[in-house]
């Protein structure tokens, strides 16, 4: 089985399309969609009961504040039941079609961590800030870990449950990215990375990622390379 964990802040707009999308995606192995609602300030709240009521196979985690992506992610992954673990976005920036790609690299290929990069094909770029930290973040772990990666902050990770110790992650915010992929890392597994299609959100519906979360990330990559 398939555990799908969505981390979901302020996502009205797109989470009952994703939720939706992923019940009707179709699998070789059974699935369970995991929701972690993060202490929504909009009408989040309100449509994940509807769907829960309409999805029974659904389960919610749902926090009246806000902890942060890690958390909430750290979150979903103790609650999993399934061997393999999938994180998805809440906000219809990748395309759901891209997992059964990723998944495929594990049930067939039997590939232990599977990425899903951005930058291994042509897609659109998004804001140039964005995309300029991500490929330095990128670049960074490459040195760092001395393994390549292009696509570190991509948010497609799956990868088997042996391979991450849940108790071993700390990161409450975006951070919990390079954590994941440093601790893969030196636990000596080889992150497989296959190209996907991703859509970046406009301007005008914006990104919740900062600035300083990238210097955070790059810090988190250093501290844990100089830790046992």
């Amino acid at each position: 089985m398939i555990s799908i964990i969505v981390p979901i802040y302020n996502e009205e707009k797109t989470l009952e399309k994703v939720v939706s999308r992923l019940i009707k995606l179709k699998l070789p192995i059974k699935k369970e969609i995991i929701l972690v609602n993060d202490g929504s300030k909009d009408n989040t709240e309100r449509i994940l009961k509807r769907i829960n009521n309409k999805y029974s196979s659904l389960r919610v985690i749902s926090y009246k504040e806000n902890k942060g992506k890690g958390f909430a992610i750290r979150s979903g992954i103790k609650l999993a039941k399934g061997e393999i673990i999938l994180i998805q976005d809440a906000d219809l920036e990748y395309d759901l079609n891209n997992i059964i790609s990723l998944l495929k690299e594990i049930l067939v290929n039997n590939e232990k961590v599977v990425y899903g990069s951005r930058f291994l094909k042509q897609n659109k770029r998004g804001k140039l800030a964005f995309y300029a930290g991500n490929k330095i973040l990128s670049l960074a772990t490459s040195i760092i870990y001395l393994q390549k990666i292009t696509d570190m902050e991509t948010c497609y990770k799956m990868f088997k449950r042996e391979v991450i110790d849940v108790n071993e992650l700390k990161s409450n915010r975006f951070e919990i990215e390079p954590e994941i992929t440093a601790r893969i890392i030196k636990r000596g597994y080889k992150i497989k990375e296959i190209p996907i299609n991703y859509n970046p959100r406009s301007k005008a519906e914006g990104k919740k990622i900062k600035a300083k979360d990238s210097i955070t990330a790059l810090w988190t990559l250093i501290k844990l390379r100089l830790v046992n």
